[in-house]
């Protein structure tokens, strides 16, 4: 007999999307999309229908197992939940007596609803260092968007905007946070016009009014290039303008900078598609700006989130039906009251790694990840002596891996829980088996700003002895000495977070979702939460922490700007982790199914660029940065431009089995850097515009 539970897919980090799940003999059999969502309105993904045979795959994890031996030689003996629980909070808290409970940091991987749990038990213990992927991805427009006085402006897309930019966000595939693509798809059918800003051909850019494909990494002197043509031909909105802001006389100062003919120069835009897109996008209204995390994964990073802002601001869409929205959180309990970090002792917030240096970083209590390889290597400023990892994979999904194996492999004790198997596990002195998001119930979509909460149901039970990350670190923490700040029961936490809204996790788990209604023009009742009340083009925080106060854009470390030299070494512009629609991040590379359909890494090349290294489709290629070299499959492809190759991201082997599971083969995080110069507020790390060398096997 089939039964059919309602939920939440969270195949990919970014979830969201409402689905029935058919059960058949205690096992998922079928998905299907829930057409009454209100965020994925009946879309769902072939990565949602991966998990199917993931469920039971031979490779999870079932057991919490203890490595004897040497790191990496595959010996391991099984444990009890309470003799792993144990183990892991004797050593933690051993570690914090010898040493203090800043040598300990916690990890974890891209957006799960268990996250809050992690901070919870770090800043419990007492470390303020919880290492995360945030520092180049989605949190820097977080941590400028509270210097600016609120929260992240989302694009509207039920109030039908009459334009919408793509900014470096593939958005059919990408599915990216807070709304799915087919809400674009419905925008676009209704006759919105469109704008792409991408380096990359993709099937959106063909639908493109204007495709503006720029060089990778310029994003932020495009973005004032634009802002550029807006205030001199007097396209922006005086009256938000003169009532609703601070410093724009200084910003119009920064723009005499960037006319179209010098920006065309940096990004390779011709500066009559610059000036089209700017009256275009100025000159239709509503329009909403969606942009991607690929441009904060350089140095330009936060000047490139907040200049987009101001794009948006400078043209009367910010927080107007159909433009880009400051929705809100969702109801329930404030992130922080759960997270604890307020709790910290002043002294220990002080710990936090990299804090003196990336500031902004630091006020949203984020580390960038070469400060922890840092501490661990050398013991400055002090030594990390351990790391306790959830849902992160670090080998293929930390930049500059070979330094992040040398660092997970000499630490003193490394915990790791993961559902699968995989080369971190096998370094890891404690190995936790995780649930998948089919194995338990949660709050959905709790972190994000969009408005909603969804219950997440379970929908079969977990195999083996797998728990779910919550409960694992709802255990920790009472084996760490703080049973009272935790719960008896899991679904008491749900109840502790929904307490706010008026609702019990037991009510809340049969009802569709729960939302925090919209409100527009909130400026105008409220202004914003900054020292000046108004939304600041010059940022007094930015200039007090020691950075440039306005926008602007520097050249990448590596860039065609270089050397000659070195440009003639590494002659190529290298994007490293496009999206592939199969996978997201690392994971999912055990599916049969989703391999099948995308079984090996690509790189993009164009014919130009082949055909002088005597490259044809399909063959294998070597791509070399300064940090390495790693193989790829050549996919040719007129959509790029023949300066620049697009790698992907996440590569490595399940296959190829203990104990590297083939990481350094394919993993493009071989030729990333992660030290500086990085952005300076964030730390965010130079993973686009890098520059490489290609060769034919």
């Amino acid at each position: 007999m089939q039964t059919e539970v309602r939920t939440v897919c969270r195949a990919c980090g970014h979830g969201g999307c409402g689905v029935y799940v058919a059960v058949e003999d205690g096992k998922p059999v079928k998905i299907k999309p829930d057409w009454d969502h209100p965020v994925s309105k009946g879309y769902t993904c072939k990565k949602a229908h991966g998990y199917l045979e993931l469920q039971e795959h031979p490779d999870r994890l079932l057991y919490p197992m203890q490595r004897v031996g040497e790191r990496g030689e595959g010996k391991w003996r099984r444990l009890s939940w309470d003799e792993a629980l144990t183990t892991v909070a004797d050593k933690l808290n051993e570690i914090k007596r010898e040493s203090g409970a800043e040598s300990v940091v916690f990890g974890h991987g891209t957006g799960r609803d268990f996250h809050r749990f992690v901070y919870r038990v770090a800043n419990l213990y007492g470390s303020p260092n919880v290492l995360t992927p945030g520092h180049m991805c989605y949190l820097p427009r977080i941590a400028i968007c509270k210097v600016m006085g609120m929260d992240i402006p989302l694009c509207d897309y039920d109030n039908k905007p009459k334009c919408v930019i793509a900014w470096g966000s593939n958005h059919l595939i990408s599915n990216p946070d807070e709304n799915k693509g087919i809400n674009l798809a419905h925008t676009l059918r209704d006759g919105a016009r469109l704008i792409v800003i991408d380096p990359r051909g993709s099937k959106l850019a063909n639908k493109a009014d204007l495709w503006l494909q720029l060089r990778p990494a310029t994003d932020s002197a495009l973005a004032m290039g634009m802002m550029h043509v807006i205030v001199k031909e007097d396209l922006y909105d005086h009256d938000f303008v003169e009532k609703y802001t601070t410093g724009f006389d200084k910003l119009k100062e920064r723009l005499e900078r960037f006319p179209p003919e010098v920006v065309e120069r940096i990004t390779w835009v011709p500066k009559e598609k610059i000036i089209a897109a700017a009256r275009l996008y100025a000159t239709t209204r509503p329009a909403a700006l969606q942009w991607g995390v690929g441009i904060e994964q350089n140095i330009n990073c936060v000047d490139a989130d907040r200049a987009l802002i101001y794009l948006v601001a400078l043209t009367g869409n910010l927080d107007v039906p159909g433009g880009n929205v400051i929705f809100g959180l969702p109801p329930g309990l404030p992130r922080a009251r759960f997270a604890l970090f307020h709790e910290l002792p002043e002294e220990q917030k002080q710990k936090l790694l990299g804090g003196d240096q990336y500031k902004l970083g630091a006020s949203i209590n984020r580390i960038t990840p070469h400060v922890v390889w840092d501490a661990i290597e050398s013991g400055d400023p002090y030594r990390v002596r351990a790391m306790v990892l959830f849902a992160s994979n670090q080998l293929a999904a930390r930049e500059n891996a070979d330094r992040v194996y040398e660092a997970l492999k000499n630490v003193e004790f490394l915990v790791a829980t993961d559902i699968f198997k995989t080369a971190t596990t096998e370094l890891a002195d404690i190995v936790l088996p995780a649930a998948t998001w089919l194995e338990n119930d949660n709050i959905a979509d709790y972190w994000k700003v969009h408005g909603y909460v969804f219950p997440r149901r379970k929908v079969v039970d977990a195999p083996g002895e797998a728990w779910p990350d919550h409960i694992i670190l709802n255990e920790l923490g009472k084996k760490l000495g703080f049973e009272d700040r935790f719960w008896d029961t899991y679904e008491e936490s749900l109840d502790f977070i929904l307490e706010p809204a008026g609702v019990t996790w037991d009510e809340f788990k049969d009802m569709p979702y729960l939302q925090t209604e919209p409100e527009f023009r909130k400026h105008e009742k409220y202004g914003f939460n900054s020292e000046s009340g108004k939304l600041d083009f010059y940022l007094r925080q930015y200039e007090d922490w020691g950075y440039d106060p306005l926008p602007d854009f520097v050249e990448p470390p590596e860039s065609p700007a270089r050397e000659e030299a070195f440009v003639s070494r590494y002659p190529t512009v290298l994007i490293t982790g496009h999206r592939i629609f199969n996978f997201f991040g690392s994971e999912l590379r055990q599916s049969h199914y989703l391999r099948k359909g995308h079984p090996d890494p690509l790189i993009e090349l164009h014919p130009e660029l082949a055909q002088a290294k005597d490259i044809e489709n399909g063959d294998w290629v070597w791509v070399e940065t300064p940090r390495g070299r790693v193989k790829l499959r050549a996919k040719l492809s007129d959509g790029i431009d023949p300066r620049v190759a697009s790698a992907e991201f996440g590569w490595w082997f399940p296959e190829k089995g203990a104990p590297d599971y083939g990481w350094r083969e394919s993993n493009v995080n071989v030729l990333t850097m992660d030290g500086p110069p990085l952005d300076p507020g964030m730390g965010a790390t130079n993973l686009k515009g890098l520059m490489c060398n290609i060769e034919k096997v």
